[in-house]
């Protein structure tokens, strides 16, 4: 029987992953100050971490598939808990960027396994709820880790936060030791299952959409502070109040989630719907000059919509996946993290050259592509 305390504990298990991504934004000062280097220097942490997240993940999944969703979960946590440490008492910024490419092979290694169990403990009509709720603590983790991380920077020194970071992560493997169950026993057939049934190519169109309008999404979420700044005349610390509006919306959609796909025929449906969504608002804020209540309501909107579409599309995923869920969902992370880095680059040349309408209009036009490429698997489902 799944412990009804399984959820909460994987929720805080991927809110430490967001945390740990994000928190480094108010850090880079004192980091730099550390190792001797400039800021921009010092932002080569965030990439050594977000790059071995993305190639690594689809091998990790690979291996939560063949030896087990338990022990690869509990050893993330613990390598996530053991880089945060050995972060503190690196002597170098080389030192302290090698320990963080462990940090993302953690976190890549979580992510996946966290959704794989979910996938496998609970009930199909459940299980977008499920995903959802954990998301939230990830939207949790990414809202609050930076906020929580300055203070306890500026009050203890830069170290404190890995310091939270890593007992924390021991926390949560002493709760799960006693709540994350042991696994299913695995056969050969299930193992070979995602082949058998010639699904490979309606998982890569399902790849590919969630790719289309969850990059976009994201990397149109980079410009929203700047927009604000620039249109409304707002200073730094009220930029950083409104864009948090997008988080708040994320967490909305998280909860939501579960009702929308309860109440919609089909979930593949309520994919489609909400990647639409995200492409109105995302233009409508990006390219129009509102007024800034009705543009913070669009922000709103746009994360609710997105938090609503991400748990909801990993469930549809995880349930085609087979046997294979851990390999599958973590392809997704990557897929996921590669799309940004193709699509903010261009959007961010064609802002810089044209202005934001053609940017956005590069960005509209792939989440609508995702959305359009859902309605076509979703015919050949029917």
């Amino acid at each position: 029987m799944t412990s009804p305390f399984l959820q909460p504990v994987l929720g805080l298990a991927v809110c430490m992953v967001g945390a740990a991504e994000f928190m480094l934004a108010p850090m880079l000062a004192p980091l730099s100050a550390a190792f001797d280097t400039t800021p921009a220097r010092a932002s080569g942490l965030v990439s050594a971490y977000a790059l071995s997240y993305a190639a690594a993940a689809p091998l990790l999944g690979w291996v939560s598939d063949r030896a087990g969703r338990r022990v690869v979960l509990l050893a993330a946590l613990l390598f996530f808990a053991a880089d945060s440490i050995a972060l503190t008492l690196a002597p170098t910024l080389q030192a302290a960027m090698a320990w963080r490419v462990l940090g993302g092979l953690a976190a890549a290694a979580t992510i996946p396994t966290v959704f794989a169990l979910i996938a496998e403990r609970i009930p199909p009509a459940q299980q977008a709820g499920a995903m959802g709720g954990v998301m939230l603590g990830m939207t949790a983790g990414i809202a609050a880790g930076p906020a929580v991380a300055g203070v306890l920077a500026e009050a203890w020194g830069w170290r404190m936060p890995f310091m939270v970071i890593a007992a924390s992560c021991l926390a949560i493997v002493a709760a799960g030791w006693s709540v994350i169950p042991r696994d299913l026993p695995r056969s050969p057939e299930r193992r070979d299952s995602l082949i058998s049934k010639g699904s490979a190519a309606g998982i890569l169109r399902l790849l590919i959409a969630k790719g289309a309008w969850n990059g976009s999404a994201v990397a149109g979420y980079v410009f929203a502070g700047e927009v604000l700044r620039v249109r409304y005349g707002l200073d730094g610390a009220a930029v950083g109040i409104a864009v948090s509006v997008f988080g708040v919306g994320l967490g909305i959609g998280n909860m939501l989630s579960g009702y929308a796909g309860r109440h919609c025929p089909r979930e593949e449906d309520t994919v489609v719907f909400t990647a639409v969504l995200v492409a109105a608002a995302m233009t409508l804020f990006l390219t129009t000059a509102l007024g800034l209540p009705v543009a913070l309501g669009c922000l709103l909107f746009w994360g609710a919509a997105l938090g609503i579409a991400a748990p909801v599309s990993t469930a549809i995923l995880a349930q085609r996946a087979g046997a294979n869920k851990g390999k599958i969902l973590a392809l997704s992370e990557s897929v996921n993290n590669v799309a940004v880095l193709m699509l903010l680059p261009v959007a961010a040349s064609a802002s810089a050259t044209y202005g934001m309408t053609p940017a956005t209009a590069w960005l509209g036009g792939t989440c609508l592509f995702g959305a359009i490429l859902g309605t076509t698997i979703q015919r050949r489902a029917a």
